[in-house]
Order: C-alpha cells, then structure tokens, then sequence
C-alpha cells in the first residue's frame, strides 16, 4: 500500500481544504495570491477535485477508480454516490463516530481489530457499511484508557445525522447512507464525474 509521506497542512493549503477536514485543530498559514498566479485549466479544476477527494480519505488511485466503477452502476447521480461509498468505509464511519481523531488513526485502529459490525470484528478499513449496521467497539477495547482520552477530545465533534450515535455503549447505527449535503467541506463531485467520463 502506498503511503503519502507529504506534510498534511501544506497538502490541506494547496487543496483549498480545512485541517479540521482531516481532525486536525491546526490552522495552515495561507500565503495570499500562493494559487491564484496561474490560471487553472478545467482538466486541472476536475484533478485538483479527484486529489481532494483522495487525501482525505487517505485511498490510492486504484481503490479511488474501483469506488468510482461501482458508484457509476449505482442508481442516482454517480457524484453523490461516490460521497456514500467514500463515507461508507469503515474507517471513515469509526472517524465520524468520534472514536478515532483522524481518518489515519481511524485506519489503524479497525485494522487492529478494535471494531465490530453486527458484533463482527472487522479488520478491513475499506469494508463498507450498510444501512442498518451496528459499528461498536469491541467489550476489551471499552476499557481502555486511549478510547476514553479520544471520547473527550473529540466531544466538540458534530456526529452526521445519517449516524445514530450510543456514547455509552461506544457505538452507531447507520440510518441511511450519506449525502454531499451531510458534508463538512465542499467537493464538486460531478467534476470528478467529468473527468473519469473522458
């Protein structure tokens, strides 16, 4: 598996996205007029969106395609369906749920065995959940001094309403599957539409 070695905050300035996007509290100092010298071609703009889309949920080129492939047989727009398979891995769901502070720890964690779904323990970060599905924390890992120290840091953290979060029993319902709307930074996905239909 690849492994992005770049600098998060200088990946999060050159994207144009929040580092609270990726559960960072930092703020990236923004160099004015850093971007905006060149004028971007539309092939550039529907790149700059796939790349954004990439980084924050920390997927490779050909895990993104395969996503990509199987949104576009879904029913709906394919853009809004790429959202539901991104928000739907596993790891993304546990970084959502609050119980890990980035979507890397997040990876780790599930890849440890810490998590279960409909009280299986799952070990693939990439698994998608589907509506209906139970995600909690395994009965060893509850006791555990790491999960309570992350529960308090991430309190502050607004859990998306297609989550139906248990605090005390450290875990969440998936309601339905997510929307662009349920998002917390901006992605013109159908510019990514766009650019695979070439």
């Amino acid at each position: 598996m690849a492994v992005s070695r770049e600098p998060i905050l200088k990946r999060c300035r050159y994207l144009g996205i929040s580092p609270m996007v990726m559960g960072i509290a930092k703020e990236s100092k923004r160099n004015p007029g850093a971007n905006s010298r060149r004028k971007v071609s539309e092939y550039g703009t529907q790149l700059k969106e796939k790349q954004k889309l990439k980084f924050i949920y920390g997927v490779g080129e050909k895990q993104f395609r395969h996503l990509f492939e199987i949104a576009s047989k879904m029913e709906g727009k394919a853009g809004d369906n790429l959202i539901a398979c991104l928000e739907s891995r596993l790891d993304s769901v546990v970084f959502r749920m609050g119980l890990a502070l980035t979507r890397r720890d997040a990876r780790q964690l599930v890849t440890h065995r810490h998590f279960t779904v409909n009280g299986q323990a799952v070990d693939i970060p990439s698994y998608r959940v589907k509506e209906g599905d139970v995600i909690a924390l395994c009965e060893k890992s509850r006791s555990s001094a790491k999960f309570k120290d992350v529960v308090e840091q991430t309190a502050g953290r607004t859990i998306p309403v297609w989550l139906e979060a248990n605090k005390e029993n450290f875990s969440a319902k998936v309601t339905r599957l997510a929307t662009p709307e349920d998002l917390d930074y901006e992605v013109a996905a159908h510019l990514i539409v766009e650019l695979y239909s070439k």
